[in-house]
């Protein structure tokens, strides 16, 4: 498994793949790294000829009173997870190699940046789209791979995919789950041991929804319950519980329609944990 540190370094390490027209995929990654991360990049290995991985914990993505210093980091750890399941190569730029100085430019995506996450995380998503527009023109990848469980994330690049023209195949992953139902996230290391047990209400809460969703009127009434059950773990704090539709999160008016999303978020003392589940 190539490290690659510079930009340099990859441009000319997939310079053997671009030349014999094989396939690249790319899972770019924050670090601490989980089986929700190592399954995009098994999914990928059945498909592509070369498999990248990137590390960069990319500080423009947190707000001020955010966890950028207290972000996990174990990069030999993340290491050995990605050779044993035989990736080609991992980019690990630093902030330098990323964002030099008198850096200026950035890509954002509008209106769908602005709901859900974005409107308590401002420019969240601007930092999002500007680290993986970088990364798709250094890595000049095929296919990229994303779990879904940051779908608004997901669907805020596919956009930006679409909309600068990038030929790039964005590809989703069913979100990886513990157990007892909590998406596995990088941010779950934070819970206290009493917030651990607490936190399953989440997907336990859609679960319920999914199953009741005929016997509910309207989207505000399936919302209630929602509302009722988690607010029965007195550890959780409501951030938002919303219906929006998968395709593009736009508002859901009516539950007779297809590809409903229930999406969430809430806080388990200082952890916020975000969630999400295809209703229908």
């Amino acid at each position: 498994m190539k490290i690659l540190k510079t930009i340099a370094e990859i441009k000319e390490y997939i310079k053997q793949f671009k030349c014999k027209d094989e396939l690249i995929g790319f899972v770019p990654t924050m670090g601490a790294l989980h089986e929700g991360h190592l399954t995009l990049g098994k999914e990928a290995r059945y498909e592509c000829d070369c498999l990248i991985y990137s590390i960069f914990i990319n500080p423009t993505q947190f707000g001020p009173n955010e966890d950028l210093d207290k972000y996990p980091r174990d990069i030999g750890g993340d290491l050995a997870k990605l050779e044993a399941i035989d990736v080609d190569a991992v980019f690990l730029p630093d902030e330098k190699m990323m964002y030099p100085d008198n850096y200026k430019t950035y890509v954002k995506v509008e209106d769908i940046g602005k709901i859900l996450c974005g409107k308590s995380r401002i420019d969240h998503f601007r930092g999002v789209t500007t680290i993986v527009s970088k990364l798709f023109n250094i890595v000049e990848c095929d296919e990229a791979y994303f779990g879904k469980k940051d779908i608004q994330q997901f669907i805020i690049i596919k956009k930006m995919v679409e909309d600068l023209n990038m030929n790039v195949k964005m590809i989703s992953i069913d979100t990886v789950r513990e157990e007892d139902g909590l998406a596995k996230s990088s941010r779950n290391a934070y819970l206290t041991e009493e917030e651990r047990k607490a936190a399953p209400i989440i997907h336990k809460s859609m679960i319920k929804a999914k199953e009741d969703l005929a016997i509910h009127f309207s989207p505000e009434d399936l919302i209630e319950d929602v509302i009722l059950l988690i607010s029965e773990e007195p550890l959780a704090e409501i951030e938002y519980i919303e219906l929006r539709r998968s395709k593009d999160l736009s508002k859901v008016e009516d539950l007779s329609e297809e590809g409903i999303l229930l999406i969430l978020a809430a806080k388990f003392g200082k952890t916020r944990l975000i969630d999400n589940l295809l209703l229908n």
